[in-house]
């Protein structure tokens, strides 16, 4: 039997970002978990809800431009340090060591596997929340996450998952099957049955 807990966000895990800006003339970085694919189409476009309260919206607003660095497991204390601080009153531009995208105003993380450039597009308003949108502009990984074919191996990133429910960070388990592979067999038993 199912307990109701109520309206109760269960979507986690969520895939953990830093969200980089320039404010003030300096690059500062947020730990953003509240992130979304918006379409697979081109170009495509990304979601990230960040409170009103912070500091880093400030930059993206004023250049409409951001950055969105996957951070590996080896990023923990990091990561998490700069969503405990705020850009307001700490200087977060030295903590790491950055490289240049296509768009100036997007601070890159040279110590993040995957890096993405974002180009801002709108912003919805939630109230307490923003949730910013970004047509992705360009994506750098790092030779040592790539597969044979180019595509990213999220087994070589090791990227952070935050859950909200335990207040903990995770990592991904094993891989369990392949997407628009796994339900083949029964999508042809189901499809034969009904001839």
């Amino acid at each position: 039997m199912k307990r109701n807990l109520g309206p109760v966000n269960a979507l986690y895990p969520s895939l953990t970002t830093i969200v980089g800006a320039v404010v003030n003339g300096k690059p500062n970085f947020l730990a953003v978990a509240h992130v979304g694919i918006m379409n697979h189409g081109q170009p495509q476009f990304l979601s990230f809800g960040i409170n009103k309260k912070h500091h880093t919206p400030k930059g993206i607003i004023e250049h409409g431009e951001f950055s969105v660095c996957i951070p590996g497991e080896n990023l923990v204390v990091e990561t998490d340090y700069v969503g405990l601080v705020s850009g307001k009153n700490t200087d977060k531009s030295q903590l790491f060591e950055l490289f240049q995208g296509e768009l100036a105003h997007a601070p890159l993380i040279k110590g993040c596997p995957v890096c993405m450039e974002c180009r801002l597009s709108r912003v919805v308003d939630f109230g307490t929340h923003d949730v910013f949108i970004g047509e992705l502009v360009a994506t750098h990984a790092d030779e040592g996450v790539l597969r044979a074919d180019g595509g990213i191996d999220l087994a070589r990133v090791r990227p952070l998952l935050f859950d909200m429910s335990s207040m903990k960070y995770w990592s991904l388990g094993a891989e369990v099957a392949p997407c628009w592979g796994a339900g083949k067999e029964l999508k042809q038993r189901l499809r034969a049955g009904a001839e």
